[in-house]
C-alpha cells in the first residue's frame, strides 16, 4: 500500500443527474483540480466559556476547480458545457483515485457549473477553467 496518492492518479467521473458511480464516465481531459470542502460556522460562545469563542460547524459547501483543454466533441468537455449553457446539473465524483482502486474517496453529487472561463494562451493550447458547485449531494463515495 502506497504511503501517498499522486495528484495524476485522481479522476473525475461524469454522467446523467442522479447516476450511480458504476454508469459515470472518466473525465481524461481535466487538469489541476482544486477540491474545496469548507462549513459555515455559527457563534456558540457562552460566559462559561472561560473567555473563549466557541464555533460549531453548520452547513457544508463543496467546489470543485479544474481545467480543460477547449476539446469540442470530447465527451466530458461537451457535458461540462452544456450543463453550464442550459443551466442543468451534471453528475460528479471527485475521487482521488480510480473508482475501481480499493479506498478511493470523494464526493458524488450534481454539480451546477458556474464559471466556464476560456483561456487562450499564445503558446499554449486553449483551455477551459471551471467552477462547480454542489447542488445536491449524493454520498461520500469511499470504494
Amino acid at each position: 500500500m502506497a504511503i501517498f496518492i499522486l495528484g495524476m492518479n485522481a479522476k473525475i467521473y461524469q454522467g446523467a443527474t442522479g447516476a450511480a458511480l458504476g454508469a459515470l464516465a472518466e473525465m481524461g481531459n481535466v487538469r489541476d483540480v482544486t477540491l474545496t470542502l469548507e462549513a459555515g460556522e455559527a457563534d456558540i460562545t457562552t460566559r462559561a466559556n472561560s473567555g473563549w469563542r466557541a464555533t460549531a460547524p453548520t452547513l457544508r459547501e463543496a467546489t470543485a476547480e479544474f481545467e480543460m483543454v477547449w476539446k469540442p466533441g470530447d465527451s466530458g468537455f461537451d457535458a461540462v458545457k452544456n450543463a453550464f449553457l442550459t443551466n442543468t446539473t451534471l453528475e460528479l465524483a471527485i475521487l482521488d483515485q480510480d473508482k475501481a482502486t480499493s479506498g478511493a474517496q470523494g464526493p458524488k453529487g450534481s454539480f451546477s457549473i458556474t464559471s466556464f472561463s476560456r483561456n487562450e494562451a499564445l503558446e499554449e493550447a486553449i483551455t477551459v477553467s471551471v467552477t462547480a458547485k454542489l447542488a445536491q449531494f449524493d454520498q461520500w463515495v469511499v470504494v
